[in-house]
């Protein structure tokens, strides 16, 4: 299902993110514009058509916003590092083994706030970002991630506690540079590995609430 990216309204304009209707039966809602006093009646005429696209849950965005607050959405910044020697232990994502990494990570996605699915429409560009990796070791699957321009798009655990082995062995592709991600905060574990492998909370993306 495609996003719309502007969505005008007689009470404001919102951008709306429907991809995840299929997977997760979110929807998500970013105000762009809205008239004075007007932004319960553009939500709520998001919510209906979002509602009517499949959503069960919707969040909306706008600003500090007022309502029930769903997660925050925070940056956080580190530099890598790490054995060199653990980048043979990562296997890039290929035309074969596009869709069994796609899948894996949107299963592993299901239960984390706001995290955003890979589509299928996806997978060719994933694949040309040349930073979408399989994370092994003595044979056994132990991660997933996606890391491009200094940036973590993804990571995932497979195996069970394999959280921190995995981070060293995607951080060795970037040893001594800096990296971003992006955390929700309500997924305090992942917050705590960020933490004991140095990165800081730099700034705040979005909150997101329950509308």
């Amino acid at each position: 299902m495609k996003d719309i990216p502007i969505f005008p309204t007689e009470f404001g304009v919102a951008s709306l993110v429907l991809r995840e209707i299929p997977y997760r039966q979110e929807a998500y809602i970013r105000v762009q514009d809205v008239q004075p006093g007007m932004m319960d009646q553009l939500v709520a005429e998001c919510m209906a058509f979002c509602r009517a696209a499949g959503a069960e849950k919707i969040y909306w965005s706008a600003g500090e916003g007022e309502g029930r607050l769903h997660t925050a959405i925070f940056e956080m910044r580190g530099t890598a590092w790490t054995d060199p020697a653990l980048v043979e232990h990562l296997f890039p994502v290929t035309e074969e083994t596009v869709l069994q990494w796609r899948q894996l990570l949107n299963e592993k996605m299901k239960g984390v706030d706001n995290a955003a699915t890979v589509t299928y429409s996806e997978q060719q560009a994933l694949i040309d970002s040349g930073g979408a990796y399989f994370v092994h070791r003595d044979g056994h699957l132990l991660g997933l991630g996606w890391l491009e321009d200094g940036k973590l798009l993804a990571v995932a655990a497979i195996e069970r506690g394999a959280g921190e082995r995995v981070m060293h062995t995607l951080m060795s592709l970037v040893e001594g540079q800096a990296l971003t991600l992006e955390v929700a905060s309500t997924n305090e574990r992942a917050i705590r590995l960020y933490e004991k492998l140095g990165f800081l909370k730099t700034g705040l993306v979005r909150k997101w609430y329950e509308a």
